[in-house]
């Protein structure tokens, strides 16, 4: 017999458990049964598991296929049999939870919810308050506290006078004035300005004290001399010979109005009981104090030389007149305006003065 001619053996038939049509038939078992029982399609998902990786001769990645596939189907089928949607409470449950609820409702709380508190910002910064109001949970809203509705943009600059809280809502609307002003008596209301007082007349020391309890602000206060050989004094100054000066015209006028932004001008005039000259002038800058500081003091005055004009000036001697205009005019006040240059005089003190340019350039006297 020719070995080549031999007939080779048929390969053997494979189990029909083994075959493909029957694996894919126990997948769709798997769907079958799991829309009846989950346990039960979970129990056979497990076995076509198992059977697709021993049974068949199919690739890695087909038997990985098949697994995740009888997976899928079990979920899908038990999804829409409804074994999954568990939403629904039992219904011992939902009877108790029903009972509970009608309790609650037919019960009123005997401690109601208590609302939310927010602190009081009044007479704070307003960026302030609405920083706090925000770390509180509540949303803030701001405006103009006076009448004039003006625009807030540099926060703050502004004060909280007002304060609405709706705990309800968690919000809270603030009314603010600027810093240097004051709060209304009411929100939206006009702002409250002081008005000046009649402070003519009296001393320095009883016209601050007037001012501040007008609510006036101290240091808005300008202060200026009225004759013309006396220097303004400053502030410090006043305050320690408070009792010397008086205010002799004053602006703004009595029962007028200041604001943040007015200026109160305070003319004053020094004298003490020693002085010959104890009233204001009629008008500011129009009068010497001491009249022989007056440049025009000699016009008409005597021209004997051996005579003494009232005021305390000399035209006799050889000190007194010359022909540079000097003369020896008495007590002088230092710093005030003098003529004619080069004459002399001497302060309350006794210093020697004499007649010059000062640092304006205008004649004054100095030591």
């Amino acid at each position: 017999m020719n070995p080549y001619n031999t007939p080779t053996t048929p390969p053997p038939s494979r189990s029909w458990w083994k075959t493909t049509p029957a694996l894919l038939g126990f997948l769709g078992l798997v769907a079958l049964l799991s829309a009846v029982s989950l346990g039960l399609g979970f129990l056979v998902m497990i076995a076509a598991m198992v059977a697709v990786w021993v049974l068949p001769a199919w690739r890695w990645y087909a038997k990985l296929g098949a697994t995740f596939g009888a997976f899928f189907l079990m979920l899908i089928s038990a999804g829409m049999s409804g074994q999954l949607d568990d939403s629904e409470p039992d219904k011992p449950v939902a009877s108790a939870r029903d009972t509970d609820d009608k309790n609650t409702e037919a019960a009123p709380s005997s401690t109601p919810a208590k609302a939310p508190a927010l602190a009081d910002y009044t007479g704070k910064a307003l960026d302030e308050a609405e920083k706090g109001a925000r770390s509180a949970g509540f949303t803030s809203g701001r405006r103009d506290a006076s009448q004039e509705d003006r625009a807030i943009v540099v926060r703050s600059t502004w004060t909280v006078c007002f304060q609405e809280v709706d705990t309800t809502a968690k919000s809270v609307a603030f009314a603010a004035v600027k810093d240097d002003e004051p709060c209304p008596s009411k929100d939206g209301g006009p702002l409250p300005w002081p008005t000046m007082p009649d402070v003519v007349g009296d001393t320095y020391n009883t016209a601050v004290k007037a001012l501040n309890q007008a609510g006036i602000d101290l240091g808005s206060i300008t202060l200026d001399d009225v004759y013309l050989d006396v220097d303004a004094p400053t502030a410090e100054e006043a305050a320690e010979e408070g009792d010397e000066w008086r205010v002799c015209f004053q602006r703004p006028d009595e029962d007028d109005e200041v604001t943040s932004t007015t200026t109160v001008h305070l003319d004053l005039g020094q004298w003490t009981d020693a002085d010959l000259v104890q009233k204001c002038p009629s008008k500011k800058d129009t009068t010497y104090k001491i009249p022989a500081n007056d440049p025009n003091h000699h016009d008409g005055s005597s021209s004997s030389s051996d005579s003494t004009t009232g005021g305390g000036v000399s035209t006799g001697g050889d000190s007194s007149s010359s022909d540079d205009g000097g003369s020896d005019v008495g007590t002088v006040h230092p710093g005030s305006f003098c003529s004619p240059p080069g004459a002399t005089g001497v302060t309350k003190a006794g210093t020697p003065m004499v007649c010059g340019p000062g640092s304006d350039g205008r004649d004054r006297w100095h030591s």
